[in-house]
């Protein structure tokens, strides 16, 4: 039961870091109205967030001494500053200083997260207790930041950062009071950490990350103006897309941690990446013509968070020795990834080239990120898990 309760704390903690990252996608308007600013220099809150993500998840590598349960409370303790400083923001400058705080603790709490969820989980579980815990991401896409974007217009902005900052004190209370003392790393030092860089299967894991989720990223970031513009979807139904590519990224958690609990998790993310190629193939391919257009930014948003869980588990499989600094970087890689992927998409837009080079180009990066897959899974990984297990056991007895 407590460890039901410990996944819970650390959904409840994912949900809370999804709405802080994702919800401000949806309030730029109001906020270059609030700091009188253009909606392009508003987006910088965005990218202020997705760099203290990068920042905060590299500090790991300074935490290995601590217990993980007292690391994990620390960073909603950040966030928490993050998140009341960002909701009384009396100048942009102030509101981007806000947003860096407000991402610092997000690749860190994911990395340390999924340690926990590993150890708490019941015998062969593993994936799916990760699963659990980044359910919360999903739950803040779906409901999350359409009702924030919803407060936003019909009261303003900051409330959503008040509600947050509740929401992150009930997240506080959840973790000290559910979330098990799981202990440390096994003892290691500074530099020991890095020491399983030197090997190839994480960086194929790493690599597989950045190119496979970017491509799918490169989609994603311009669904809304693919399907209004070059599939004349009515600019009213694409709220309605949202929520369905929301829910897509639910299931899609759900299902491959509960997969890579039967088959591989290199496997998994291997199937998947290949899904999410095809998918954006059929897309250049077909168009985006209404509703298949639809049904394929939902696959997309599908194969995007089935990915996320067995990439997570399996960067923890290859970084023996370093699990705090491998949980870092294969969040780096991801939002690296991201922005590979926006700034790519991007692309057909500033050359008003044909819309459908979205989809290509996202499947340019996909099939890389596919060759990662495979030659981890087919090469690695099997010895990669057999050496966890045996760490992982030796830690138990110890």
């Amino acid at each position: 039961m407590n460890g039901i309760k410990g996944l819970i704390a650390l959904a409840f903690g994912t949900l809370s870091l999804g709405v802080a990252e994702f919800v401000m996608m949806g309030l730029l308007p109001y906020i270059a109205k609030d700091f009188d600013v253009s909606v392009a220099t508003a987006g910088h809150a965005i990218s202020a967030y997705a760099f203290g993500v990068m920042v905060g998840a590299l500090a790991l590598a300074f935490l290995h001494k601590f217990k993980l349960k007292h690391i994990v409370i620390a960073l909603v303790v950040v966030q928490l500053a993050g998140i009341v400083n960002t909701s009384f923001a009396n100048s942009f400058n102030i509101l981007l200083l806000t947003r860096f705080i407000s991402g610092l603790p997000h690749g860190c709490f994911f990395g340390v997260g999924a340690i926990v969820a590993q150890r708490i989980a019941t015998n062969g579980k593993g994936n799916s207790a990760v699963a659990i815990m980044v359910a919360g991401m999903t739950v803040a896409n779906v409901f999350g930041v359409p009702l924030g974007t919803a407060l936003a217009h019909s009261v303003s902005w900051r409330v959503v950062f008040y509600l947050l900052f509740f929401w992150g004190l009930i997240v506080l209370f959840s973790v000290i009071k559910w979330l098990p003392d799981t202990g440390k790393i096994p003892p290691t030092t500074f530099k020991t950490q890095f020491k399983f860089l030197k090997t190839v299967a994480p960086w194929l894991v790493l690599l597989a990350t950045f190119f496979g989720n970017g491509g799918m990223f490169c989609v994603l970031s311009y669904v809304s103006p693919i399907l209004t513009q070059f599939g004349s979807l009515p600019l009213s139904y694409v709220s309605a897309v949202m929520v369905g590519i929301g829910l897509s990224m639910v299931f899609g958690n759900l299902m491959s941690g509960h997969l890579a609990d039967k088959l591989r998790s290199g496997k998994v993310f291997m199937y998947f990446h290949i899904m999410g190629v095809v998918t954006m193939i059929l897309m250049a391919a077909i168009g985006f013509i209404t509703p298949i257009g639809v049904v394929l930014a939902c696959l997309i948003g599908l194969c995007l968070f089935a990915v996320g869980t067995p990439q997570q588990v399996s960067i923890l499989h290859t970084a023996i020795g370093g699990p705090l600094i491998g949980s870092a970087m294969i969040q780096v890689a991801f939002n690296f990834g991201n922005m590979l992927g926006a700034l790519i998409g991007g692309v057909p837009f500033t050359f008003n080239l044909n819309l459908g080079m979205v989809a290509i180009f996202g499947a340019l990066l996909g099939i890389l990120g596919v060759v990662c897959a495979y030659l981890y899974q087919k090469k690695y990984e099997l010895k990669c898990v057999e050496i966890y297990k045996q760490q992982q056991l030796q830690t138990s007895s110890n």
